[in-house]
């Protein structure tokens, strides 16, 4: 069984969630789902399974970067038989094209990371989200009257860094927003045949240091959490 996740088999939906922060978890699940269960607390990074309109879902923390989300997408793909995870997450804005609250579906994620090239042997610098769940997103996201954008991000190792330039990584691939896990979690899915997605809400734009508040954020998240349910249901 999983070495990270304590949940027994078949204690975790076929679709999960997966934010960051564990307690974005727990918020989900406590004010999304019914029912829900806490079935892993290993290492303080919890996963919860519930129902959300009858049909069974669950919602558990990655962590952040690749090392983490690498760990916790595989073992949830190969340990529980997920089928799919959709991201939900925040990130900062290279451009102030875009604007805090956006939400973004992410199409293809860059990334100078080495995860991909040495964990599968996959080649290259960029790549696409897996599976359908990405239109599944976009085609809800219109049945919902939320406005999306379908982008291109830029995954990065590194939060902090000397340089303030824009990474030239994003330049080339026309990545308007960073995070830090689409990229990957869409190598371990591109290697294993499953569906992964990426929706974010920007939070910050970094060339005006324009940021959502703490307190603006329970708020600001809704529309992005109900976004990735609402697709949830529609995957199973």
């Amino acid at each position: 069984m999983s070495i990270h996740i304590s949940a027994k088999k078949g204690e975790i939906a076929k679709v999960v969630l997966q934010p960051g922060d564990p307690l974005r978890a727990q918020y989900i699940a406590e004010n999304f789902l019914e029912n829900a269960k806490l079935v892993s607390k290993t290492r303080g990074i919890f996963y919860y399974t519930g129902l959300y309109k009858g049909k069974e879902i669950s919602v558990g923390a990655s962590g952040m970067g690749f090392p983490s989300i690498g760990i916790y997408s595989f073992e949830l793909y190969t340990e529980y038989e997920v089928e799919t995870i959709i991201r939900i997450g925040t990130c900062g804005a290279y451009t102030t094209d875009l604007k805090v609250f956006d939400i973004l579906n992410v199409e293809n994620a860059a990334s100078e990371s080495t995860y991909a090239k040495y964990a599968w042997e996959i080649e290259g610098d960029i790549l696409p989200h897996q599976g359908s769940i990405f239109d599944t997103i976009n085609a809800t996201a219109e049945e919902l009257s939320l406005k999306t954008k379908a982008i291109n991000v830029h995954s990065s190792d590194i939060f902090y860094r000397k340089d303030p330039n824009i990474p030239a990584i994003a330049t080339q691939y026309n990545c308007p927003a960073v995070e830090m896990e689409a990229f990957g979690l869409y190598a371990n899915a591109k290697h294993l045949g499953k569906n992964a997605a990426t929706i974010l809400t920007v939070t910050d734009i970094i060339p005006t240091h324009e940021k959502i508040s703490a307190d603006q954020r329970e708020t600001a998240l809704k529309p992005m959490i109900e976004l990735a349910l609402e697709s949830a249901l529609k995957s199973l």
